[in-house]
């Protein structure tokens, strides 16, 4: 099964409360601003720290622009989560959203 790929600008409908939103950059890029509810996983810690998440609980994973994001997309689908979401664009689409 693979994850799903969502532009960022509809992230809305894919997370609610019970989701979890893990941002994939470093904490550098992450104190210059996230989502609201997201958690900082670099995606070079996601293989160490995969117990931390629920693979069967919808995971919606962003980054900068998507790409680290869909690997990590990649990696947890092939590790048996069931519900994977990319978030296309990543911040820099978001950010271009939010300032247009």
């Amino acid at each position: 099964m693979a994850h799903r790929d969502v532009p960022i600008t509809d992230y809305r409908t894919v997370v609610d409360g019970a989701t979890q939103l893990i941002d994939v950059r470093q904490p550098d890029e992450v104190a210059a601003g996230t989502l609201d509810g997201s958690v900082n996983i670099p995606l070079d810690q996601l293989v160490k720290r995969i117990g931390e998440l629920e693979p069967a609980r919808r995971t919606v994973l962003l980054c900068r622009s998507g790409g680290r994001s869909a690997q990590a997309a990649d990696f947890l689908t092939r590790s048996g989560f069931v519900d994977v979401v990319n978030l296309e664009g990543g911040m820099l689409a978001y950010n271009e959203e939010q300032s247009s």
